[in-house]
This record gives C-alpha cells, structure tokens and sequence, in this order.
C-alpha cells in the first residue's frame, strides 16, 4: 500500500498514472482531516509519496499555508518516524529565490517549504528513509488545472493554439529556469537509490524564456507578442534558476518533449 497525497494535482496525477497496478491510499485537502483522524493501516504502508501542497506563489494567506504546508507535512513525517515508513516528499527550487544555492526565499509559499526542509533536516536521523526534492520548473501532461501557475511550455501552447500568439514578457531572453520534464521527476523519485537527504531535481541546464517561447511558436507555428514585466512580481519573481547537478540522468529537452 503506498500514500500519495496531491494525487489530484499535476505530479500527483502522473504519479498515480506510474503506480496504477499499486493500492494507492489518495489523500487531497477535502479528505485530509478524515485522513489524519481515521486511518490505522499504517502497517501496511510500504512507502508515502507527499505531493500535496498548496503552491501557489502569489498566495498570502499565512494561515492556510502553514496549516496545509508546514503542520500538515510534519505530521504525515511523524507518522513515517513511528511506523518506520520510507517518505519521499515535494520540497520547491523556490527557497533559493534568485539564487542558485543559498537560501532567499522570495514568498510564502517558498517559505513554507523552507520550514519543512529545516525541520526534516533536524529530524532525519529518525526516518527509516526520508528524501525531499526541491522541484525546479516542472512542465508536462496534466497542467491542464494549473492555469496562471501552469508552465510557460503549456501556457505558450495554450495561448497559440487560442489566438494563434503567445505572450512574452520583455527582456524574456535574460529570464532562465531549469526546466524539468514531469517524467523524469516521477522516474528519479521511484527509482532512485540516494540515502536520506534533501536533493535538487532539476536538468542543471537553464533554458531562457524566450527560447521556450520560439520553441514552442516553432512547434504550433505561431508568433510572439511582447508585453511589459507586470508591477505586482518585481521582487518576487525568480530570473534564473539552476539545479545542483545530483543526478547521472538523460534528462528529456524542451525540445524532445515538443518533438522538434
């Protein structure tokens, strides 16, 4: 028996896509207070995969992001402690903020992973295994409910093929992230043989904005418009991004994956 908490969101579902043929227990915030409250079968778990999150970058409500984020997760790992359960957990690239290694996190979602990864690493030594993976821009199948928190490969694409455009911010050539495509995550989580530790998942080769954005106009032969950088993410927005490089993977390309 294996829990996957978010199995609703965009990685959960490619998760419960990989572990179809397992008895997945799916725990999502409408049933995670039954859950914490009624579930004994914890000598059946062989492994927890907690995805579950609330990730939206722009969110201010403390409140709900602690409770869900921070209390809900030490739990769901005081859980892992006592019954001696391996757990593989979603941490986020976003506690570097602007950086590629240090810790600056730029907003509150970025803070609550940043909390949970401090308390994991006081506390590991307990885990029977326990390894957090800081996502860096995960795009793929399935981002469909994500909307403005959607990738820029599946939001290009939904803008070309609605108006036959997508839009850029200016000064997208000098916005670089570490793409990382949704497969590659689910594979390196499951089959990894890393011990207990926190690690970078991501490809360790930034790719622009702007050549995403050619990219993906190449692909569904549409044009670029350019727009302003919008006031409300000046401060907040992570211009370069870059994994540590941990893992000996072919990582698929923007390119591969859009089959050009």
């Amino acid at each position: 028996m294996i829990i996957l908490t978010g199995s609703k969101g965009f990685i959960g579902k490619n998760f419960l896509k990989i572990l179809k043929h397992e008895k997945i227990i799916e725990v999502e915030k409408n049933n995670a207070q039954d859950f914490c409250r009624n579930f004994t079968e914890w000598n059946k778990v062989k492994l927890i995969i907690h995805q579950g999150a609330i990730s939206s970058t722009t969110c201010t409500d403390i409140e709900l992001l602690i409770n869900t984020n921070v209390a809900f997760t030490e739990w769901l790992c005081k859980q892992a402690i006592k019954y001696k359960i391996p757990i593989k957990y979603a941490s986020s690239a976003s506690v570097y903020g602007n950086t590629s290694d240090t810790i600056n996190p730029l907003n509150y979602y970025a803070i609550t992973k940043v909390i949970t990864d401090y308390w994991v690493q006081d506390n590991m030594d307990k885990f029977e295994l326990i390894q957090g993976f800081r996502y860096f821009n995960v795009y793929g199948e399935g981002e469909d409910h994500k909307e403005d928190q959607a990738s820029p490969v599946h939001k290009f694409t939904k803008q070309i093929k609605d108006t036959g455009a997508l839009k850029l911010f200016e000064g997208s050539d000098k916005f670089l992230r570490d793409f990382v495509c949704v497969d590659d995550v689910v594979d390196i989580v499951l089959n990894n043989d890393k011990p207990s530790g926190i690690y970078d998942l991501g490809t360790s080769n930034p790719t622009s904005f702007q050549k995403v954005g050619e990219l993906v106009a190449q692909k569904y032969n549409g044009i670029i418009k350019y727009i302003p950088f919008p006031e409300h993410l000046e401060g907040k927005y992570q211009t370069y991004t870059c994994a540590k490089k941990e893992w000996d993977y072919k990582f698929t390309t923007v390119k591969e994956y859009l089959q050009l």
